[in-house]
């Protein structure tokens, strides 16, 4: 059931990253499955993988033939099969995985080169959030907000319960005001994956956790990028004038030639902290499922129990734990 009706506002669109190898949970997978799947194609809990869940959340907000999607080419049949029963939206293949800069920004070219007018909301697709209708709830007052402050980033945010070296962290300063429940804070400064003693410091300081679930207008997300990444716009700006063309996937295969490997978070998002609004999302349970621990904790919290044996993840469990304040 939708929260709103996503035909409401014809210029929403979701963008959902698709297209990562599952590198952490590779061996807890192969232990698991017998064979390696990317986490997001895998079902954890109940019958519905993490992308899939991720689709079904996205369809909630905005129509899926405004639904974008970025997949790796060895990962298409996968995808094809879990959409099946769900509109496919638009499917694009990465030549090549160039981190998250390139992931975000192929698809946003093409919501562009679709609608210049758009507002997008950007989607992980591997991670937990319970319950789905609360983070609709915040995502709707991401979007609202994303209209209200024009040109900024609205990044959705959640306090931590631990020092997580895993995560990106937002310190947050003025406070903008709240759109129902969430609260919305001016960005003091953006700092992805820190050292355990700097998290430590950060998280005292009353920082939150960045979820990479990002609602911007189309164009000031673009024009950001021209800022801090000219070359790498160059490089789309060119693949944008044959999308829709018979050289579209021609140009695409050779703009990734000459790709280079930028983070979103730690390239794009640590640079332009001025340019970041972050909503913190209450009421939500939130986890970036990169351990087979997290899956397992998270799962405990709610009373469920995981597709796997415990047994399973004490034994590929990393070999440090997040350090707690107690």
């Amino acid at each position: 059931m939708h929260l709103t009706d996503p035909t409401e506002n014809k210029h929403l669109w979701s963008i959902i990253l698709a297209g990562g190898e599952g590198e952490r949970l590779r061996l807890f997978v192969r232990r698991w499955l017998g064979y390696h799947k990317p986490k997001q194609y895998c079902t954890f809990i109940g019958k519905r993988s993490m992308f899939q869940h991720t689709v079904d959340r996205a369809d909630l907000l905005s129509s899926p033939r405004r639904r974008v999607t970025v997949i790796a080419r060895s990962h298409h049949q996968e995808a094809l099969a879990q959409l099946a029963g769900r509109e496919t939206g638009e499917l694009i293949v990465q030549p090549e995985n160039r981190d998250t800069a390139a992931g975000i920004l192929l698809p946003l070219t093409h919501v562009l080169a679709r609608d210049p007018r758009a507002t997008v909301v950007i989607y992980p697709s591997d991670h937990f959030v319970f319950p789905e209708n609360r983070f609709a709830a915040a995502l709707e007052a991401a979007v609202r907000a994303s209209d209200l402050l024009n040109g900024r980033l609205i990044l959705i945010t959640v306090s931590p319960d631990r020092i997580d070296e895993d995560y990106g962290w937002i310190r947050p300063r003025l406070c903008l005001g709240c759109i129902g429940e969430h609260s919305l804070h001016k960005a003091e400064s953006f700092v992805e994956k820190p050292h355990a003693e700097l998290a430590r410091q950060i998280m005292l300081s009353g920082a939150l956790w960045s979820t990479l679930i990002v609602a911007a207008r189309a164009q000031a997300l673009w024009m950001l990028g021209w800022q801090i990444f000219p070359d790498l716009m160059e490089l789309f700006e060119a693949y944008g004038a044959s999308i829709g063309t018979s050289k579209e996937e021609a140009s695409r295969q050779s703009i990734y030639q000459k790709m280079p490997r930028l983070n979103f978070s730690t390239h794009l998002l640590a640079r332009i902290p001025a340019n970041i609004v972050a909503l913190e999302m209450r009421g939500v349970l939130w986890s970036d499922w990169g351990r087979p621990e997290r899956i397992a904790n998270t799962l405990k919290q709610i009373g469920r129990e995981p597709a796997f044996s415990a047994e399973m993840t004490n034994r590929t469990a990393a070999s440090h734990e997040c350090p707690s304040l107690g």
